[in-house]
């Protein structure tokens, strides 16, 4: 089977976005990220295209995506919406091609008024991808996230450590 994973953070600005695009251009594979907000500001797949240099047929439509840059949950209740998880499949046409899946924000972030992005993670069934700062902090915020991972039963494939390289807290986590 082809390799696919869900890129998740500790928390949002960590690094899904460009850790997503260099795992395109590894594994040639096709970008997706379900719900998108924030796109009065920008648009992570438009980014993903150009840094990873990709078709437009290597880049999924969101199923939601809002102009407002807040949580899921705010963003759709501010645009007169919920956000269904039922809703959300991975896309039929990547097949079993890899594909990469870019969550928002981090695990906890809720995307409707019960459900949380570690939701969706379970529904889709990709091992997870941790991005996480290598900065002071870290620790608490990548163990609270594994843990949140690890207590609903997704499968965990790492942890990607973005920023300045430092030893003890690769170790320590």
């Amino acid at each position: 089977m082809a390799q696919r994973y869900f890129i998740t953070g500790t928390d949002t600005g960590v690094g899904k976005t460009v850790l997503s695009a260099l795992l395109c251009a590894a594994l040639d594979a096709s970008y997706w990220k379900p719900i998108q907000t924030g796109t009065e500001v920008d648009s992570d797949s438009a980014t993903v295209q150009a840094l990873a240099e990709l078709p437009a047929e290597k880049i999924f439509a969101e199923a939601y995506k809002f102009a407002p840059p807040v949580s899921p949950h705010l963003a759709a209740r501010l645009a007169g919406a919920r956000i269904d998880l039922a809703r959300i499949k991975l896309p039929a046409s990547a097949g079993d091609a890899p594909l990469i899946v870019e969550g928002a924000g981090g695990v906890l972030v809720p995307v409707n008024e019960r459900e949380l992005m570690v939701d969706l993670m379970c529904e889709l069934g990709l091992p997870v991808l941790l991005a996480a700062r290598s900065s002071l902090g870290t620790i608490n915020h990548t163990m609270l996230s594994l843990a949140a991972l690890r207590n609903t039963g997704v499968k965990v494939a790492g942890v990607a450590m973005i920023g300045t390289t430092n030893a003890d807290n690769r170790a320590a986590i």
